[in-house]
């Protein structure tokens, strides 16, 4: 993730330097699926390399933890275009439905990234609003489009089949 904030700085609300400050076993948790997680972090790899990664923050607040947010996504450049970005956000929505409650997955992307913003769409997630000066970066700002996924207007085939058909 430090290289992903380095290199793609208008994708991200966090930066390397916050991030890397922190300690070993914060970036650990985040990897271990526990009931009183509210945070996951998938990862695909190929062989022992991780090539991309995909997380899930359920929210904690009673009113509103029907609701999750997708985040921190990235494929490292020389694996995009093979599918792996699908796989993950398969993943994401797959893991989303087999916890108890959750009922909208929702995401932010910046508003120039249409390649992302395809695979969401073909995910099944809609906009339903683009955030101006989101993130500032120096003297410029990125806008991001805010986009939701109603689970249980997913067919059980969207989250659990192959990768057949998609090109992202």
């Amino acid at each position: 993730m430090l290289k992903a904030y380095g290199a793609h700085p208008e994708a991200f609300t966090s930066n390397t330097s916050e991030r890397a400050v922190l300690p070993l076993s914060w970036w650990e948790a985040r990897l271990v699926e526990r009931a009183d997680n509210r945070e996951v972090v998938f990862g695909a790899f190929e062989g022992e390399r991780l090539v991309g990664v995909a997380g899930l923050r359920r929210e904690a607040r009673e009113k509103i933890s029907h609701k999750a947010t997708l985040f921190g996504m990235y494929v490292l450049p020389s694996f995009r275009g093979k599918k792996i970005g699908s796989e993950l956000v398969r993943t994401v929505l797959k893991f989303a439905r087999s916890q108890t409650g959750i009922t909208v997955v929702k995401l932010t992307v910046s508003e120039s990234n249409l390649l992302a913003r395809r695979l969401y769409e073909r995910h099944g997630f809609i906009t339903f609003g683009v955030e101006p000066y989101a993130v500032r970066l120096g003297k410029d700002y990125v806008a991001k489009v805010h986009m939701w996924c109603h689970l249980e207007s997913l067919s059980v085939d969207e989250t659990d089949h192959d990768s057949q058909g998609i090109t992202d």
